[in-house]
């Protein structure tokens, strides 16, 4: 995750950069939900039951911060169709967890607003395109006009809900105008996701677009970043899955703010690049742990084997790997001068790509002068 919006404030501002204090989980409590989604990595559905019980969610709880998670996402499938998930999310707060809700909206209504704004600290909505191309996307027509009454209700309530928007060939007609949605329904945040190869990505591979394309979009992202400080607009710009962007920040303040290059650099490298296995982890419906959502392997299973003892092991070798800082990559990331920054990406694409963990994320759209410092 890359805070693009915060960076440019705190370091044009000289002030202390956002980071997170400890791991941040994101958990999969259910495999079911309503919608069919193109670029699903759980390949979730309808006609799934949940596996977990609460006693087992329970249990786990406690040894989340022993293994020194703060933060957890609440996931799926579509979370909202747990009839426990407010109990989840209660016993999380007692033993001083930070919630938040990656949810599609469909699910909130005047009857449950006020308990999901009361209870999480976030709540991100998805919307994968205007209108139809939304719609297309996630397999049911009237899903995107549900998902923005769904922002209008939280809103109305007193709370705030932010958009997560998913790049692919199938949405980025809807790019440019999610700038625009953002502005007219006063989200403060928008949190714009490269798609990864697993599930359905793997399977959709040729809906990825091209890394000239991606270059226009995070050109776009960062003017829009900067255009949104300058005018005192409180949208935070958040970029995922695609570490590369921090970069692309550098190369603009070398351009336009030299006197500040340093300082930036000395944030970037503190924040570190892609944390999979590290300060980043994924749990599923079944009990797996991976070092991400999109991990094509598990590190182990939480009703099996302890979390913590899982997540704090210095016997995985994948985790291992994963921790060294900078990570040990092939291809051009053992030649880029910024490895120590990006961090070589996702191993997820490279995997599926290359079938090797270690190679280069296939997706990078660096140049060989862009490697160079």
């Amino acid at each position: 995750m890359f805070r693009l919006s915060n960076l440019i404030k705190s370091t044009l501002e000289d002030q202390k950069s956002r980071t997170l204090n400890g791991s941040i989980m994101i958990w999969n409590f259910t495999n079911r939900c309503n919608l069919l989604c193109h670029h699903c990595y759980s390949k979730a559905d309808a006609n799934e039951k949940d596996t977990l019980t609460y006693e087992e969610i329970e249990a786990t709880i406690s040894r989340l911060k022993a293994g020194g998670v703060n933060f957890v996402i609440f996931s799926g499938g579509e979370p909202l169709l747990r009839k426990d998930i407010f109990d989840i999310a209660e016993c999380m707060k007692k033993h001083n967890i930070i919630t938040y809700l990656s949810t599609n909206g469909i699910y909130v209504a005047p009857k449950n607003v006020d308990r999901i704004i009361d209870t999480f600290n976030y709540i991100g909505i998805s919307i994968d395109g205007i209108e139809e191309i939304h719609d297309q996307f996630r397999g049911q027509k009237g899903s995107y006009q549900k998902s923005i009454d769904a922002i209008k209700l939280i809103q109305v309530h007193g709370g705030n809900a932010g958009i997560r928007f998913t790049i692919t060939k199938e949405t980025e007609e809807s790019f440019y105008k999610m700038f625009d949605l953002v502005e007219e329904l006063n989200v403060d945040k928008l949190y714009l996701s490269h798609l990864v190869y697993s599930g359905r990505g793997k399977e959709n591979l040729d809906i990825d677009i091209s890394k000239e394309k991606r270059r226009e979009f995070v050109d776009y992202i960062i003017n829009k970043a900067f255009e949104y400080y300058k005018d005192g607009k409180n949208i935070d710009l958040v970029t995922g899955n695609m570490e590369m962007d921090a970069i692309m920040l550098l190369e603009r303040f070398k351009k336009d703010y030299p006197q500040k290059v340093e300082l930036l650099e000395q944030k970037l490298k503190a924040w570190g690049g892609n944390s999979a296995g590290n300060r980043l982890g994924n749990m599923d419906w079944a009990g797996n742990v991976k070092p991400d959502p999109f991990f094509p392997f598990t590190i182990g299973n939480y009703l099996e084997t302890p979390f913590d003892q899982i997540w704090k092991s210095q016997e995985n070798e994948i985790l291992n790997k994963l921790r060294q800082s900078p990570r040990q990559i092939k291809g051009k990331c053992a030649s880029c001068d910024y490895i120590d920054i990006c961090n070589g990406g996702s191993r997820a694409r490279a995997y599926a790509i290359t079938g090797d963990l270690w190679q280069e994320d296939p997706s990078c759209y660096l140049t060989n002068e862009e490697m160079r410092r």
